[in-house]
């Protein structure tokens, strides 16, 4: 049986080539994110392999109405991969926009408790399903000027872990993938510098979002009695949060 995936903030990076996978390796995939534009392109890109929602995380209401209108067909989800999440700012604390706090807080944890629980209702009352949650290697260790990031991704660690306890009598698997340094749209978003990569990520080669993907594909397909509850990949030259091997030209 075809199984389907719901891959949350899918409108770029790691969430748009985590969908492409997904669809080459025969899973049908629900995408969603708030750029109507671009799920539409992303959709029309798998054919009719993908099912779009438009909606913003951050709004309860927004997420159980979406998930509410899924056709019968896309009803049931076997495998909910919590993507959506951004840092914003880079500034010691007493230099942080409350804003960007809120943005962060709203999306990387509030957001991924909302569909987590409207999704994992029906993943309970069948006794099977998988959850991924994308957290980060801001989960794992804590860094200057990414204090809040730090402690969403953290809670995201914690989150998984409860979470695999909480769901363990219903069969279901719960576990995350923890990337170092991948290049996508991050650092853009992040620093609101459209020129961000070429600093952050020069003098060594990040990750891809690819890099990322094939990982969570192979989560997604190991056999029934096997849960990876985490992949921690870093590119080589990343040893920690704060340490690269970087090459001066």
């Amino acid at each position: 049986m075809t199984k389907t995936a719901l891959v949350t903030g899918a409108t770029s990076g790691i969430g748009k080539a985590m969908a492409l996978l997904l669809s080459q390796n025969g899973f049908k995939v629900i995408v969603t994110g708030r750029r109507q534009d671009r799920l539409k392109q992303l959709a029309d890109e798998l054919d009719n392999n993908a099912y779009p929602l438009n909606f913003d995380i951050r709004d309860n209401k927004q997420v159980q109405k979406a998930i509410n209108s899924l056709p019968e067909e896309w009803q049931q989800i076997d495998l909910l991969i919590n993507n959506a999440g951004l840092a914003a700012g880079l500034e010691p604390l007493h230099e942080n926009l409350i804003d960007d706090w809120e943005q962060m807080i709203d999306t990387n944890i509030k957001g991924l408790l909302y569909i987590t629980k409207i999704v994992s209702q029906q993943m309970v009352d069948r006794k099977s399903g998988q959850i991924i949650n994308v957290s980060s290697i801001a989960g794992k260790e804590a860094y200057g000027k990414g204090s809040v990031y730090c402690a969403t991704k953290h809670a995201v660690e914690a989150l998984t872990k409860a979470m695999r306890i909480d769901f363990n009598p219903y069969n279901i698997k719960v576990g995350s993938v923890s990337p170092g340094a991948v290049e996508t749209e991050f650092s853009i978003v992040r620093l609101k510098d459209k020129d961000a990569n070429k600093k952050v990520y020069a003098g060594y080669e990040p990750l891809t979002a690819n890099d990322i993907a094939e990982s969570v594909l192979f989560m997604a397909t190991r056999p029934p009695h096997v849960n990876i509850a985490d992949i921690f990949i870093l590119p080589t030259a990343q040893a920690s949060a704060t340490v690269f091997n970087k090459k001066i030209n």
